[in-house]
């Protein structure tokens, strides 16, 4: 029998922040080995991207918020501090580099 958490992690709102997450790492990653990690006077269509990814995870966190946190507390909070991590994983490389 699957553990609530990993019955969690099934959703939608659950795992789809953790994977655009992912993907903005992918775009500032690729970003930096194509042109090179220094600031830029303009923005580029990788710090748009970025910047997409990491918003667009908003509505998925908070419709997995009200889904479960009555019902699962515990299990919400671990999924939530493992969309943190990512997205926190996500913007290391832009505060380490300064991009």
């Amino acid at each position: 029998m699957a553990t609530p958490t990993a019955h969690l992690l099934r959703r939608p709102a659950a795992y789809v922040p953790i994977a655009m997450s992912f993907l903005a790492l992918c775009v500032v990653l690729t970003a930096v080995l194509v042109f090179g990690a220094g600031p830029t006077p303009d923005e580029g269509t990788a710090a748009h991207l970025f910047q997409l990814m990491i918003a667009g995870q908003a509505p998925f966190v908070l419709w997995g918020i009200a889904s479960t946190v009555r019902t699962h507390p515990r299990e919400a909070v671990l999924v939530l501090t493992l969309q943190a991590l990512a997205a926190v994983v996500a913007f290391t490389p832009v505060f380490a580099w300064g991009l």
